[in-house]
């Protein structure tokens, strides 16, 4: 990594354009942010088009468009459109709520690349529950193989918490049976409405190791052919930190709605101020803001961080989990066991496990009713 405001760092690759908070679903671990602004202040049309060509000039290839709901701007189609005229691989991040086989047809035509839908559950009315939207889960499986008859390339993406990880296998079925190409379970990270649903939505470590020997024994079943599957364990049941977006403003780029250009998509929970896109030009929020350079190289780390060896894997960890945690995005990351706030950590799971423990006890009580209800 390099020094702080060094001319010497590299440009970005990957571009992320989070076009609007606005959503048709209330997933309870939806990392966005709990206050998500006025849809009056998103970005128009041609301010996208102008970021876009600031990013491919300073080298970015890859784009990833999301939200909130990405369907829900009207101009997706055109901006999607100058993106591949201009050189991007597209990836569309949705929910597939408000697409349709019209829409499929206009994306394609736009030049979009790639395809990633999520999905609650494998169960219809777990799916709805989560989403918090009725027949959302007969939609997104409608769409789902029209999005693979149209010959995309297909994600399927599911958020595993409590309140799914024990059908982990029939999800996977699910996978085989739409024929996904990839399939992320990815176990939720506790930022934005996660945070604070956290208690609620934290597994216990013994459904994090059974659902994990569940992966296994599919991806031995499935012998490397399709799909290919990527379980991604919360930060909570790690000791060592991940090296959050390959190190802060390294590769990355988010721009918020609003044109706030970040670098990781929860780095406005910081309390840092950045740049905005309609009166910043890209590369100059890049290269020389304070926002954009506050972490990276090494100058800012604290100990026990700067003198360990591990600093060139994980970047010091993450920044925005540190905030949330410390108050200070500057500490060690709690996650780290040699960080001397590992303790919030260690007390959240311990709150987690007993918050599992009293809704299986609750469980156990409540079928032990229902059979004494029905004995003679």
């Amino acid at each position: 990594m390099l020094k702080n405001g060094s001319s010497n760092i590299k440009p970005p690759l990957w571009l992320l354009l989070e076009v609007t908070y606005q959503c048709p679903l209330h997933c309870p671990y939806c990392s966005n942010p709990v206050d998500l602004g006025s849809a009056s202040n998103e970005l128009t049309t041609e301010q996208w088009f102008r970021v876009l060509d600031q990013a491919r000039e300073m080298g970015a290839v890859q784009l990833g468009l999301s939200g909130g709901e990405p369907l829900m701007r009207k101009d997706l189609e055109q901006i999607i459109r100058h993106a591949h005229d201009i050189g991007f691989y597209t990836n569309l991040i949705t929910s597939a709520l408000g697409m349709t086989e019209k829409r499929i047809n206009r994306l394609k035509a736009a030049g979009l690349d790639h395809i990633q839908i999520s999905f609650q559950s494998a169960d219809p009315d777990l799916n709805d529950a989560i989403a918090g939207k009725r027949n959302a889960f007969e939609h997104k499986k409608a769409m789902f193989m029209c999005v693979k008859e149209s010959g995309f390339p297909m994600v399927m993406n599911v958020v595993i918490s409590r309140q799914n990880i024990e059908q982990i296998d029939a999800i996977m079925a699910l996978a085989v049976e739409l024929d996904a190409d990839f399939v992320e379970l990815a176990t939720s990270q506790y930022y934005g409405w996660a945070y604070h649903n956290r208690e609620a939505l934290m597994p216990s470590k013994a459904q994090l190791e059974t659902a994990e020997a569940s992966v296994n024994r599919m991806r031995e079943q499935l012998n490397g052919s399709s799909p290919q599957f990527l379980f991604v364990t919360p930060d909570y049941y790690e000791t060592r930190p991940k090296p959050c977006m390959s190190g802060w403003g390294n590769i990355f780029i988010n721009i918020a709605p609003d044109g706030t250009a970040l670098p990781c998509h929860s780095a406005a929970m910081t309390g840092i101020p950045f740049p905005n896109v309609k009166d910043t030009d890209l590369r100059d929020i890049w290269y020389h803001s304070d926002g954009f350079n506050c972490f990276r190289g090494y100058d800012w780390m604290p100990e026990p961080c700067r003198s360990c060896d591990e600093k060139d894997k994980d970047y010091g960890g993450c920044r925005c989990q540190a905030m949330l945690l410390t108050g200070d995005p500057a500490n060690a990351d709690p996650v780290c066991s040699k960080s001397p706030y590992h303790h919030k950590i260690e007390k959240a799971v311990a709150q987690a496990q007993c918050s599992h423990n009293s809704e299986m006890m609750a469980r156990t009580v409540k079928n032990s009713q229902l059979i004494l209800s029905v004995k003679p």
